[in-house]
């Protein structure tokens, strides 16, 4: 059998078809998801991550790809690698550009080494380090993959870095009232007054789906989506451009819940979703309301699951508040190849070091699960 392994430079130069058939049919991995990035200058030389997806062939059949950035700095990535690039500055050495495969913006787990082939998994993670090699960068990483991604990581050699987040399971609840009845006593009635407070407020909320997004709801989206970041005194790495685009490409998955008081809005929330999982993504408010964003970025979306029988709700990077809404810690990972080194041994240790800190952080976390004991 003939393989060949290219890298190119976009991902308008793959067939949208093929490349989805090696993914796990979610949203966010969709070569439709990724075009929208690059199309409306998300993403690109300008942006610091500039694509460069890898595809392996055999025999004109595409069986293997990843998303691989180049990378000018370590924003939009939710995995801090800062301190290892001002470690590299201080002893006059450069740590970007950098090679980075992941989903630029957004931390949610997946397949990073897209194949059903463990083998060509394994050749997709050397060729990430070969062209580190080659290019003379100083390191490689690897975000949120998922377990078979990290089994052939591992497999090769990879550092693993651990990390934890917050999800949601719909465990068959048949309403948001059974959902609730099955938390601790304190929880089940701090979330009903919220809601109750909401409710008082004359806050009314409406749920979105695809087509039925006008353009004036995402120019209201688009306000509140910006507004966060100002409040943050940063700048918004999605352009709204972008949101049009998956707006008429990926319509069947996405969920807008814009909040309103006296018929005018003031808040909104973005979600992308599959037949199995939502993901909370985007949220902001031009007017302050308490408990307004635990209303739209949870229990709206909750409700939205419950109705169609989705089982998990990924809250995304942060956020111990997410707990007393009955979302759950559980691990995630990363993987880096260091080039010097010096500096591999030393982030080793640190590695290390963290990973048996971020256990004691989770073991602390599920001893303060919200569920109620049976």
């Amino acid at each position: 059998m003939t393989i060949e392994v290219n890298i190119a430079t976009g991902f308008s130069q793959i067939k949208a078809q093929e490349w989805d058939t090696l993914t796990d049919g979610s949203p966010l991995l969709s070569h439709r998801f990724f075009s929208a990035l690059e199309d409306t200058l998300c993403v690109g030389e300008a942006t610091g991550w500039q694509p460069y997806p890898v595809t392996v062939h055999e025999q004109g059949k595409l069986i293997g790809a990843t998303p691989l950035y180049l990378k000018q700095h370590s924003y939009g990535e939710y995995v801090f690698d800062w301190a290892w690039a001002n470690a590299y500055e201080q002893n006059g050495l450069n740590y970007y550009p950098k090679l980075l495969v992941a989903i630029p913006f957004t931390p949610i787990s997946g397949p990073r080494l897209l194949s059903p082939r463990q083998e060509v998994q394994r050749l997709l993670a050397r060729v990430v380090q070969q062209q580190m090699e080659q290019n003379a960068m100083s390191s490689s990483h690897i975000l949120f993959p998922d377990a078979a991604s990290a089994e052939a990581l591992q497999a090769e050699g990879w550092m693993q870095r651990d990390g934890v987040q917050f999800r949601w399971e719909n465990e068959g609840f048949r309403d948001f009232a059974e959902f609730i009845g099955q938390l601790s006593h304190d929880k089940r009635k701090k979330i009903k007054q919220e809601r109750k407070k909401i409710l008082s407020a004359g806050v009314v909320c409406r749920r979105l789906q695809g087509r039925d997004i006008q353009p004036a709801d995402w120019d209201f989206f688009y306000e509140c989506y910006v507004n966060t970041y100002h409040e943050h005194r940063s700048s918004p790495y999605l352009t709204r451009a972008f949101f049009e685009q998956i707006g008429h490409t990926l319509p069947e998955h996405l969920l807008l819940i814009i909040a309103e008081l006296d018929g005018k809005p003031i808040a909104s929330a973005l979600n992308l979703y599959d037949a199995d999982t939502l993901y909370g993504r985007y949220w902001g408010a031009l007017s302050y309301i308490p408990g307004l964003h635990f209303e739209l970025c949870y229990y709206q979306a909750q409700e939205f699951c419950l109705e169609h029988n989705i089982r998990f709700f990924e809250g995304g990077a942060q956020g111990e508040h997410k707990l007393a809404r009955g979302f759950m810690p559980r691990p995630t990972c990363s993987f880096h190849r260091i080039a010097n080194p010096e500096f591999e041994s030393a982030i080793r240790r640190f590695v290390a070091m963290e990973a048996s800190n971020m256990q004691q952080y989770q073991d602390e976390l599920e001893e303060r699960a919200p569920y109620r004991a049976n």
